[in-house]
């Protein structure tokens, strides 16, 4: 059962991301993907939860999707720092360019 939700937490974190690359592809934005990325957290997680409270019928398994929504909310936070980064460094590098 343990592995069951351990590869479901794995598809959802690889869907996300992949989601989220698909999105930055198609809007060349990074700020974009990563917010997207943050709504699929939510999204995921309460799949997450319902999936667990209908296979292990029991209350506490809700906690199983908020665990699963941390782990995407921190995968989104890497996503928008390094969305910040980037523009850190085009900035830079147009600021030393038109020295």
């Amino acid at each position: 059962m343990t592995d069951f939700f351990l590869l479901l937490m794995g598809f959802f974190i690889v869907s996300a991301n992949i989601i989220g690359f698909i999105y930055y592809k198609k809007k060349k934005n990074l700020y974009f993907a990563a917010f997207t990325i943050l709504l699929l957290a939510v999204l995921f997680g309460a799949i997450g939860s319902v999936l667990a409270i209908v296979i292990i019928r029991d209350p506490f398994a809700i906690f199983y999707g908020m665990q699963l929504g941390q782990y995407l909310i921190v995968n989104s936070i890497i996503v928008f720092s390094i969305a910040i980064l980037v523009t850190i460094i085009k900035k830079f590098t147009t600021i030393k360019s038109n020295s």
